[in-house]
């Protein structure tokens, strides 16, 4: 695996983290940015061919 495959996979780990940590506190700013961050690490993932689950949406792992 290169390191750019894991780096964008941990991009998006950590992003979709965010995002849940954010819709736990009901912040809608947060929520806002950690769902804008998700969408564009998924997006450079994807365009680079980097696997990273089911969707923007998939399960924290």
């Amino acid at each position: 695996m290169s390191v750019f495959a894991e780096a964008m996979r941990q991009r998006v780990r950590d992003a979709r983290t965010a995002l849940a940590a954010a819709r736990a506190t009901a912040d809608a700013f947060e929520t806002a940015l950690a769902e804008d961050e998700l969408e564009d690490a998924v997006r450079v993932a994807r365009a680079h061919g980097v696997d990273v689950g089911d969707g923007p949406e998939a399960p924290v792992a």
